[in-house]
């Protein structure tokens, strides 16, 4: 998927013109004299931003997204937004929302307070967990279990990043190999190139179940740090993010994030059908019922 291959969708509802914001904001400005809004989107994020087999992106944070989508549009008084859909991973991402390719990003972003030094975050709208995954026959149970062995992660990532560090730190002498996607680290581990994948445990469990044999393969129960996701957007720029803001709070008043949780979590999900039983954790629960944008993950606990 090259990068410069955009999606198109038409957003047209009978919106009454009010009050734009648009001078207030360069994102809202930009959108509406442009009557477009780009969304940064994942291949193989799933069940948050993927490709599914008709070439399509979908997932629980693309809903969310056209949930803040709508209400821009309202808060624009636009009768219709063209919507583009443009394909980003790890690495490009915060490169890309900071050049102004991409004005909202939908995928599996982990919110910290390094990263919000670049970029802004919307309320939390997941909190995952780092963990290993590994083919059973591997016996990998922590990260001590690696030494000397290879693991791949995904380039642009925290997990990246941590488990660099962790390697210097631990003296593990781990050959670290770096990813350009979920999807490529993944298929590194089942093709024998790599030993483990380190990454938010929730993704390594639809890569695992979207696989070609789920039951070779096991994720470790402990998890090197807490990932709270949220909506990327651009820094310094609050107009904007208070009205994406705004918006994912009116979900989860609403209790319409039950319903959006429950399509990608806990229900069969294209392409396969496969359902991933997810149960919505705690931490989530509690961010829903008192959202935050914090980047501590302390503030998860």
């Amino acid at each position: 998927m090259k990068l410069a291959k955009l999606i198109t969708v038409l957003i047209g509802a009978g919106v009454i013109a009010g009050a734009a914001q648009a001078q207030e904001s360069p994102t809202l400005k930009k959108i509406k004299d442009s009557g477009t809004i780009t969304l940064g989107v994942r291949d193989s994020s799933i069940p948050f931003s993927y490709l599914d087999d008709k070439q399509s992106y979908q997932g629980y944070s693309i809903d969310l997204c056209m949930k803040a989508v709508t209400a821009i549009q309202k808060n624009l008084g636009l009768t219709q937004l063209n919507v583009k859909m443009n394909p980003v991973t790890s690495a490009t991402r915060i490169p890309l929302m900071a050049n102004g390719t991409i004005d909202i990003e939908c995928g599996s972003t982990t919110n910290n307070v390094e990263r919000q030094k670049q970029v802004a975050f919307a309320p939390t709208t997941f909190v995952s967990g780092n963990r290993l995954l590994a083919k059973k026959t591997a016996n990998v149970n922590s990260l001590n279990d690696l030494k000397g062995k290879t693991l791949v992660s995904t380039a642009g990532t925290t997990s990246m990043r941590q488990v660099t560090a962790l390697n210097t730190e631990k003296n593990l002498g781990m050959n670290i190999l770096s990813a350009k996607d979920h999807a490529e680290a993944f298929l590194m581990v089942e093709t024998g190139r790599a030993v483990a994948f380190l990454m938010d445990d929730i993704l390594l469990a639809s890569l695992a179940a979207t696989s070609k044999s789920p039951a070779d393969y096991t994720i470790t129960k402990d998890a090197l740090q807490l990932e709270p996701y949220g909506i990327m957007m651009r820094r310094d720029d609050p107009g904007f993010k208070k009205v994406v803001d705004e918006a994912i709070v009116g979900v989860f008043k609403s209790g319409e994030i039950n319903r959006i949780y429950a399509k990608w979590f806990q229900s069969p999900i294209p392409p396969k059908g496969v359902n991933l039983n997810w149960p919505m954790g705690e931490q989530l629960k509690k961010v829903i019922a008192k959202p935050t944008d914090s980047g501590d993950p302390a503030a998860y606990q």
